[in-house]
């Protein structure tokens, strides 16, 4: 699923802990995590490149 990716921190994220977001993404998945807890069973949102593209131009 979601191991072997190249994960980073979201630059919307602060380096003060709490609402912090890691992402990683391929050719055709985007992948997102909570980076509090990564390793906890890997819950991720994965998301198409539109959607993300979508998502960022909103930001």
């Amino acid at each position: 699923m979601s191991t072997g990716l190249q994960w980073f921190k979201s630059s919307y994220s602060s380096d003060e802990g709490g609402a912090c977001v890691e992402v990683a993404t391929c050719p055709h998945t985007i992948h997102i995590r909570d980076s509090k807890n990564p390793e906890a069973g890997g819950a991720t949102l994965q998301l198409g490149p539109a959607a993300w593209a979508a998502f960022a131009a909103s930001r």
